[in-house]
């Protein structure tokens, strides 16, 4: 049996937590911000149970719950009452109107759901997989778009993904597809006929698998109006023709909420190492610099010193580059943490012509730089950039 579950509180973030809450369930999710909208929606969709904020506008939890115990067709829905700190003993004075349980807040979502389960018999979805939480687990893809090349060029452009890439051409084999496999990301190209885009969507986010999962419009980069009615309806964001496939790996990772540390930090040997890639886009720069305080304390926390710089994939250099790895080794200096680079000749070279890089010196191996900060007497740096 598949079960309605109603939150009615005036914070979105409490209904946010809510509904993240009860995703691995077979239920749904049915939202109001006060007791006026409470009641409403009580009595439009008849829930199995309701969540219940104490203090809200308009309408508070506790007149809420008194007309809902005064009317006979919803007076035997259980309430379970959400409150903060100071109002559990509130909430315990009138639990004598009806109310099932209480919660205080801030509250865990394991005890959300222990406690929903013992007044609502929740089901796991069937056959759920675990989600995807770093960028190199495994992901469902699914690109509905009516030309098979821009399929296959969107296959080839993310093969380097852990991610299976699926292509349909129809709404109908999208549904179809949805119904037996479990989608993470879904692109959809508004290039579809008849609009079919829009409805596609619309069934997505009506249908329980797929409610919440980021769907993506794909668009020709001039077509701006039709990019903007994509976001009106509410599409998760937009991918533009030509495709920009760094660009598309990483608007999926985000929308997927994934982990994409591990391609610039990983820990080696007692080490932290980090690393950056053969391109390093504005893009990628952003991506790894918005780990790179936490990534250092969390090593520190661990009860890690040493950190190995890594940038001999690097073709050139630039002014980009050189801030993110002189923000990276004053933060060593700030943590008291020893650091060494590794480069390549060209990098070394290049180090030549820029006043902030000269004095750097470099390794030409991670394997020689671990040995050295493993045992800082072993010798001198391989390569040194004069």
């Amino acid at each position: 049996m598949r079960y309605k579950i109603l939150t009615v509180d005036d914070s979105k973030t409490v209904r946010i937590i809510v509904r993240k809450a009860f995703k691995a369930f077979d239920c749904e999710i049915l939202e109001a911000g006060n007791g006026v909208e409470g009641l409403a929606m009580a009595s439009k969709e008849a829930p199995h149970l309701i969540l219940l904020d104490v203090t809200m506008p308009i309408m508070d939890g506790v007149e809420m719950l008194t007309k809902l115990k005064a009317d006979p067709a919803l007076k035997s829905i259980p309430v379970m009452m959400l409150t903060a700190e100071g109002g559990r003993d509130h909430v315990l004075k009138i639990a004598k109107i009806g109310v099932r349980d209480y919660l205080v807040k801030p509250f865990k979502e394991e005890v959300l759901i222990e406690k929903s389960k013992r007044i609502v018999d929740l089901q796991p979805y069937a056959e759920a997989p675990a989600k995807a939480k770093s960028i190199f687990d495994p992901a469902n893809i699914l690109i509905v778009e009516d030309k098979p090349a821009i399929i296959q060029q969107i296959q080839e452009g993310l093969k380097h993904t852990p991610w299976k890439v699926y292509g349909v051409t129809e709404q109908a084999e999208a549904v179809e597809f949805c119904a037996k496999t479990p989608a993470d990301a879904i692109v959809v190209s508004l290039s579809l006929p008849e609009e079919s885009a829009f409805t596609l969507f619309r069934i997505l986010r009506n249908t329980t698998q797929t409610k919440y999962t980021p769907v993506f419009a794909l668009a020709v980069k001039t077509e701006l109006s039709q990019q903007q009615q994509a976001l009106t309806v509410g599409f998760t964001g937009i991918v533009t023709k030509p495709l920009d496939f760094s660009d598309l790996e990483a608007k999926i990772s985000k929308a997927m909420n994934l982990d994409t540390s591990q391609r610039y930090y990983l820990i080696d040997g007692g080490n932290l190492v980090m690393r950056l890639p053969e391109n390093c886009t504005p893009a990628v720069l952003a991506e790894s610099a918005n780990y790179l305080k936490p990534k250092f304390a969390e090593a520190v926390d661990s009860g890690l010193s040493k950190v190995v710089i890594d940038i001999h994939q690097l073709k050139s250099l630039h002014m980009g580059i050189i801030k993110l790895l002189v923000q990276a080794m004053q933060n060593c200096q700030d943590l008291g943490m020893r650091f060494v680079l590794v480069g390549n000749p060209e990098i070394i070279a290049e180090c030549k012509g820029f006043e902030d890089t000269r004095s750097w010196t470099f390794y030409d191996s991670i394997d020689a730089a671990k040995a050295y900060l493993a045992n800082p007497n072993a010798g001198a740096p391989q390569l040194v950039s004069a």
